[in-house]
């Protein structure tokens, strides 16, 4: 069986509007979402903060705050059962 992409709206309005869209391949914001449902600009940004994090945080904490952090990882995921 045949599955539609979309279904064209019944108002004439609606219609026509929908038929100027295709053609100029104008969306609007909503529809401008990456292949994962995802806002191209919120995932610039959050990349931006992303890509400097671990390494911000790992600077400014001591050698004993950084051991006792990573004590508690190895704790958390090799204590479960």
């Amino acid at each position: 069986m045949h599955v539609r992409s979309s279904k064209k709206p019944r108002d004439l309005n609606k219609l026509a509007a929908s038929i100027v869209t295709v053609a100029t391949d104008e969306r609007s914001t909503d529809e401008k979402l990456r292949a994962d449902g995802k806002n191209p600009a919120a995932v610039a940004l959050g990349r931006l903060g992303g890509k400097k994090g671990g390494k911000a945080r790992a600077a400014a904490l001591s050698p004993e705050e950084r051991s006792t952090i990573a004590q508690t990882a190895a704790r958390a995921r090799w204590g479960k059962k």
